[in-house]
């Protein structure tokens, strides 16, 4: 199981008043608008050339970064990522610091394979956590998924000399190695901050991805022998029995 943030985004239910277009009949039958409001940013336009509308003069409140980092999320949760970078990158121009819009920037950035854009947005949100383990591990597994694992290396190992500790670049970093086929090195980055168990548990899922299949149920088995009650281990390997 990977641990990075970028893996383990919470949901939550958001909501944004959405404003209304009011349309209602002057004196001499012409309709007259009464406001149009923005659905994202809120902003209203009062029509001024209409003698015939009355209405009250509200001061609509400032655009902040935290607006456009709702008017984001909603966009998220529509499906509409293109729409979500532009409004997390606005959040951004108002507040070039605003952690939680560069985490989701970065995230939609991934999610999209613009892996050149997404690292370097990564890199920002490094410098603005000041140099967060977990940070460095979500720039590290970007860097993985384009291709660069050198670069991955690279900043999982600055998030482990931040943290030693950190499960996030630990885990993340075991696995990386475990795919390569260094399986002993993994384990050590395991075992630093999981149990011998779950260590040998973590390189039998990857061997399973890979699908090598005997090989994860050896490390499934290792795993049980160490802690019989990691449940995991045996339903993987039910299912892989079940499956063969």
């Amino acid at each position: 199981m990977r641990y990075s943030i970028i893996r383990a985004v919470a949901s939550g239910s958001l909501l944004i008043g959405l404003g209304m277009l009011t349309i209602g009949c002057a004196g001499d039958g012409k309709p007259t608008i009464a406001s149009e409001r923005d659905p994202i940013t809120g902003e209203t336009n009062m029509p001024t050339n209409q003698p015939n509308a009355t209405f009250e003069t509200v001061k609509d409140p400032p655009i902040t970064a935290e607006t456009r980092f709702a008017a984001g999320q909603l966009a998220e949760t529509r499906g509409l990522q293109s729409d979500a970078i532009r409004q997390y990158t606005d959040a951004l121009h108002i507040n070039p610091k605003h952690q939680p819009s560069m985490f989701r920037l970065a995230v939609v950035q991934t999610q999209l394979k613009e892996y050149p854009e997404a690292i370097q947005t990564w890199k920002s949100y490094v410098t603005v956590t000041n140099q967060s383990p977990a940070a460095y591990a979500n720039l590290g597994f970007c860097y993985e998924l384009a291709g660069d694992s050198n670069e991955a290396e690279a900043a999982y190992l600055r998030g482990i000399s931040r943290d030693p500790k950190s499960q996030t670049c630990r885990v993340d970093y075991g696995l990386m190695l475990a795919a390569r086929g260094q399986t002993d090195l993994a384990l050590e980055q395991f075992q630093t901050v999981l149990s011998p168990a779950e260590a040998h548990y973590n390189v039998g899922s990857v061997f399973e991805q890979q699908g090598h299949k005997e090989q994860a149920k050896v490390e499934y088995r290792k795993a049980l022998a160490l802690d019989a009650n990691l449940s995991d281990a045996q339903k993987r390997l039910d299912a892989m029995k079940a499956g063969s």
